[in-house]
């Protein structure tokens, strides 16, 4: 089997019908097999009559599970994860669009690059405004800096990168990686309910000897919610704030990344210096 999509939905109705119809449409188009899971977090709208219309069109293609209540990103990912039978396993939100010819491109990527374990697209809103699909290593400065001024570093970071290159994290809307990535660095980590999995993730990627890549020219259409940004105090915030003091934690540094990309660098001379040797990493 080729891809297992993983797409996780929360009172999702307006966006859950187009992205399994598109999603379908560019997995038919591949050619071998794939399975997408769609992975409702307890959503109490009309998400799951729709997952399942959509499911009585593509009995062989997708499978379900529902969760009773939110249990958060991690959890419910890796129920999913955990059942992937595909070489590469893409991890998209229910509020994404795939176009056409996007996935073929981000798995001749993969397949060109074996120092490559994750791969991610260009993302754009519905109108077309240039969306931060990728992003440095969280610290403190970061986030005040992204919590003010997002719209500005969007457009920014994304109008500087034009082709294929490597990046500290993407974001979870839309990752293409290799399923047996997860046997080096392990499904997401649970301890996170909402926020930064993402770059937890992508740091582990990177402390294992592989690398991230932002592919510009493979394209995702994000209607991004941003459910953590509607108004200053609610839930998800709430979860981000807390996932990040966890993340500061479980790395031990808050202010500088200096510390990570020392830690990277000796991660990636030690991957290097295995495969010039020949040998396979864990021997």
């Amino acid at each position: 089997m080729l891809v297992t999509a993983v797409v996780l939905s929360f009172n999702s109705e307006a966006h859950i019908g187009a992205c399994l119809t598109s999603l379908a449409t560019a997995l038919a188009r591949l050619e071998e097999a794939c399975e997408i899971y769609v992975v409702d977090n307890g959503s109490e709208d009309a998400s799951r009559a729709i997952v399942e219309d959509v499911q009585r069109a593509h009995p062989d293609l997708i499978r379900t599970i529902f969760n009773s209540c939110n249990l958060g990103t991690t959890v419910s990912r890796n129920r999913a994860l955990t059942r992937a039978r595909g070489r590469y396993v893409l991890v998209m939100d229910s509020d994404v669009v795939v176009p056409e010819g996007t996935l073929p491109i981000l798995i001749s990527v993969l397949e060109a690059d074996s120092s490559c374990a994750l791969v991610a697209p260009r993302l754009t809103f519905p109108d077309g405004r240039a969306q931060l699909s990728t992003d440095r290593f969280p610290s403190l400065g970061r986030k005040i800096a992204r919590f003010f001024f997002l719209r500005r570093i969007e457009r920014q970071e994304t109008e500087s990168r034009a082709t294929v290159a490597p990046v500290d994290y993407a974001i979870s809307a839309f990752w293409l990686f290799r399923r047996e990535i997860l046997d080096e660095v392990g499904p997401l980590d649970e301890r996170f309910f909402y926020a930064p999995e993402d770059a937890d993730f992508c740091l582990s990627i990177w402390l294992n000897g592989y690398r991230v890549l932002y592919v510009p020219a493979a394209h995702g259409i994000h209607d991004a919610r941003e459910v953590s940004r509607r108004g200053i105090f609610n839930r998800f915030t709430l979860y981000h704030l807390l996932g990040l003091a966890r993340y500061f934690l479980k790395h031990r540094y808050v202010f500088s990344t200096k510390v990570l990309y020392r830690r990277i660098a000796r991660a990636q001379r030690a991957r290097n210096a295995i495969a010039s040797d020949g040998a396979t990493p864990g021997t």
